[in-house]
């Protein structure tokens, strides 16, 4: 063989490790991202479970006060039962979208009643709500910032190509609700 020949074999064996290297890279970095998804999808759920926590004793607490409103109690009980049993994301964002409605009447009725609003354990209760609102708020931010990342390796090239060998999907956004974007004012003064 001459050094020609030989040379022009290295070249291509070193051509082809590098293409490896770079679909294994490519690989490497789809698993990675549809991991951020799941793990901020995780903390999305966690939250969204700390506010199926605190519902049940809000419940507890207005349905004393809010005796003629039964079936808006009822409603936010049932909507925070199928939010805890969804099982997968696009399940959850929909269900977790009617228990949002479902507490914003809630709290819109909750203004009819001056000695709920003046009631320590119901102010105590609405505030850990705001907060864990404001960290839903976040964790969604954060989950769709990673969908965003990954969904762009999926469909951008060439990692598409890699994308659909291994048949790598993308990722559904989470989008609020239309019930979500009207919340009414809720003062508890």
């Amino acid at each position: 063989m001459t050094k020609w020949g030989l040379g022009c074999i290295v070249l291509i064996i070193l051509l082809l490790g590098v293409m490896v290297l770079y679909v294994v890279g490519l690989y490497n970095g789809l698993i990675q991202a549809e991991e951020t998804v799941a793990e901020k999808w995780a903390q999305v759920e966690s939250v969204y479970q700390r506010r199926a926590d605190l519902i049940p004793n809000l419940v507890e607490v207005v349905k004393d006060y809010m005796s003629y409103e039964q079936e808006t109690l009822e409603k936010v009980i049932q909507a925070r039962s199928q939010a805890v049993s969804a099982g997968s994301p696009e399940e959850a964002i929909a269900a977790e979208g009617i228990l949002s409605g479902a507490l914003g009447k809630l709290f819109a009725l909750m203004e009819n009643y001056p000695d709920l609003k003046a009631n320590e354990n119901v102010s105590r209760l609405m505030e850990e709500l705001s907060a864990t609102e404001n960290k839903i708020s976040f964790s969604r931010q954060f989950y769709n910032d990673s969908v965003m990342a990954l969904n762009n390796a999926v469909e951008a090239f060439p990692s598409n190509i890699v994308a659909g060998m291994f048949n790598f999907k993308p990722a559904t956004y989470f989008e609020v609700a239309e019930v979500e974007t009207a919340t009414p004012k809720v003062d508890l003064r």
